[in-house]
């Protein structure tokens, strides 16, 4: 009688990553209990401060609000970039004369930090909102303009020219042909402009505004709240990991249903 192999690596999958967080947490015990035990700056910082103050911050409506606040941000920004990134993108992949053209400008601008154009947005565009969705835009617009323009460079000449065999007229073409073979590209670039926008959101929102997790970072500043800015910070990184996390199962479930068909 063969034992059933399957659980062994999905309970592995889920002990790793459990054993890294215990690891991490203990190191910051340790840093803060051992080493730091004499500075106030790290006994604020502790990990007992860090829980308790978590645990009351989640069960108020404040940081939810300013999360909430913050994608939607984050939604806005990426829907800019979309909107500019994939014509640009189905631009440079399909036409050679606009790719040479643009080419180094593009790959220029993609090298200039966003945060380096917080004067120039706020001078531009005031204070508000609408500077933070550009510079969320103009970080997230670059790695979805090269993503989709690799996709059109990807697909296989053959089933263009199956296409056009067929009758089938440009809009045919392009929802038949050209959406599913840069699909997996275009996936791929929103999981690396989120990982962008979500390094870039808290910068940004030090620009004015009166609400999202970059405000209030500052707010537990301020009001000298040592364990709620570290709760906050690490809830930042909760929150991107399960964007990301999304991404990734996006791009999962779309890869095994086009290998499926």
């Amino acid at each position: 009688m063969t034992r059933d192999a399957t659980p062994q690596p999905a309970l592995r999958r889920l002990t790793y990553p459990l054993l890294g967080l215990g690891l991490a947490g203990a190191l910051w015990w340790a840093l803060v209990h051992g080493a730091g035990r004499d500075s106030l700056m790290a006994a604020r910082f502790s990990p007992e401060n860090t829980w308790a103050a978590a645990a009351e911050l989640a069960r108020g409506r404040e940081i939810w609000l300013h999360a909430l606040a913050s994608l939607q941000r984050v939604g806005l920004g990426l829907l800019a970039a979309l909107l500019a990134g994939v014509p640009l993108g189905l631009l440079a992949g399909s036409w050679r004369g606009f790719n040479q053209a643009t080419s180094t400008v593009f790959q220029f601008l993609r090298m200039i930090s966003p945060l380096s154009w917080m004067p120039v947005a706020v001078m531009a565009l005031g204070i508000g909102e609408a500077p933070v969705v550009f510079l969320l835009a103009f970080a997230a617009v670059w790695p979805i303009v090269l993503n989709v323009a690799a996709g059109i460079a990807a697909i296989d000449r053959q089933w263009l020219t199956l296409a056009d065999s067929l009758g089938a007229s440009r809009t045919e073409r392009l929802r038949h042909v050209t959406v599913p073979a840069i699909a997996a590209h275009l996936l791929t670039g929103l999981r690396l402009a989120i990982g962008l926008i979500w390094v870039v959101l808290v910068p940004a929102e030090m620009l004015g505004v009166n609400a999202g997790l970059g405000y209030f970072i500052l707010d537990t500043r301020d009001r000298m709240a040592y364990g709620e800015l570290m709760a906050t910070i690490l809830f930042i990184g909760l929150l991107g990991f399960a964007l990301d996390w999304l991404a990734r199962a996006a791009h999962r479930r779309w890869s095994g249903q086009h290998q499926e068909s």
